[in-house]
């Protein structure tokens, strides 16, 4: 500053303090425009957003599918479990003894299975409560044929109708007497809601089997 230009101290004052008026002025708006800016956005656009199908997996980790019924192209299917198989995939039941398998076979090609277990595993479904399951997966679509595998001889009927956990102190369970075909096929059609003559029902061997 040269010596012919004398600081006016107040006009300084005034303008400085005008500059941090200003500068704290601008800086509330540079806030609270963004904010009403997103709350506006927010409400009008919040439905929209509350409708759309998620797209990202737990904790937003990558995609997931729409449907948690997707199925897979193979399946291996243990004691006391329902699941099913894309067309052209297979199933598969491991260590079948004193179990039964039942397989639905859809119109489209796909497979729904469960698999049976005389005494109930814990944390499955017990036999009474494997057909409902079991219908419930299939649902509305159409079926084509019903198969039910494995060890006929040790199946009485009545225990897809009560299951042998079922039976109190005093209570006798009902032996199966042989190898009840007709009986076994009866239960799972009526379990399943499905037409007796969808159902077949055949004795094999112990083992795993394969379905496709």
């Amino acid at each position: 500053m040269t010596p012919h230009q004398p600081l006016d101290h107040a006009a300084r004052r005034a303008a400085t303090t005008t500059g941090r008026r200003r500068g704290r002025g601008a800086a509330v708006c540079a806030v609270v425009l963004p904010v009403a800016a997103l709350l506006t956005l927010q409400l009008g656009l919040g439905t929209v957003a509350q409708a759309q199908p998620s797209t990202q997996g737990p904790g937003g980790t990558g995609p997931r599918a729409a449907s948690p019924l997707v199925a897979p192209d193979r399946a291996t299917i243990t004691e006391g479990q329902v699941k099913e198989v894309v067309p052209g995939g297979a199933i598969t039941y491991p260590s079948v003894t004193s179990c039964l398998t039942v397989t639905v076979r859809l119109r489209d090609g796909g497979l729904v299975g469960a698999h049976a277990s005389l005494f109930q595993v814990p944390g499955e479904l017990r036999s009474d409560r494997i057909l409902a399951a079991l219908k419930d997966r299939v649902g509305d679509r159409p079926v084509t044929a019903v198969e039910v595998r494995g060890a006929v001889g040790a199946w009485h009927p009545g225990y897809f109708v009560k299951a042998i956990e079922s039976y109190g102190d005093g209570e006798q369970p009902p032996v199966p007497n042989g190898q009840d075909l007709d009986g076994i096929a009866e239960a799972v059609s009526q379990g399943l809601g499905s037409p007796r003559g969808t159902v077949t029902v055949e004795d094999v061997p112990d083992g795993d089997q394969t379905v496709t």
